[in-house]
């Protein structure tokens, strides 16, 4: 019976290709979004239901989560609406409180190769004795110039929409 063995470089070849292609290494490629953005409505693409659109966000980003805290204008006119939300990256659901006292669920999942952020959510709510469910997919994130990109897919009762916002640090 013949014996395998491995030389002391071939053997640190092989522990430094294995921990390159852990889930730690990933993260250490993650695109980062932390910092305290502005709307830069110039080049966002806000449509006809960009009106609620944040206008700032402050983002703290860590390894397992990130928080995000929005100001958003208030509704006819009324004063700025804050909210903030943390969201894990283990695909674990949030539940939070959404426009007019909704439930909201949120999820937040990277693409493969770290740069991309996709928040998914579904707020129900109740008007005039009926329910209804707003859906939204916003896929997070930084253009070449380092500039954030947050691009959002919505279903409400009152259609499809896409916006596209554009925040400079």
């Amino acid at each position: 019976m013949k014996k395998f063995f491995l030389s002391k470089s071939l053997f640190a070849f092989l522990v430094v290709a294995f921990i390159a292609a852990s889930p730690l290494a990933v993260n250490a490629q993650r695109a980062g979004f932390s910092g305290e953005w502005k709307l830069d409505e110039a080049k966002s693409e806000l449509g006809q239901f960009g009106g609620r659109t944040s206008r700032s966000l402050k983002v703290e980003q860590k390894d397992d989560a990130i928080t995000i805290t929005r100001v958003t204008p208030g509704f006819n006119g009324g004063d700025p609406v804050t909210s903030t939300l943390t969201l894990t990256f283990d695909g674990k659901v949030v539940e939070s409180e959404g426009f007019g006292g909704s439930k909201r669920k949120s999820t937040a999942k990277w693409s493969d190769d770290g740069k991309t952020l996709v928040i998914s959510s579904v707020t129900n709510f109740e008007r005039d004795g009926q329910s209804f469910e707003f859906k939204a997919t916003e896929t997070w994130t930084i253009t070449a110039d380092g500039l954030l990109s947050v691009v959002t897919n919505s279903t409400s009762p009152r259609g499809e929409s896409t916006v596209k916002a554009i925040y400079t640090k």
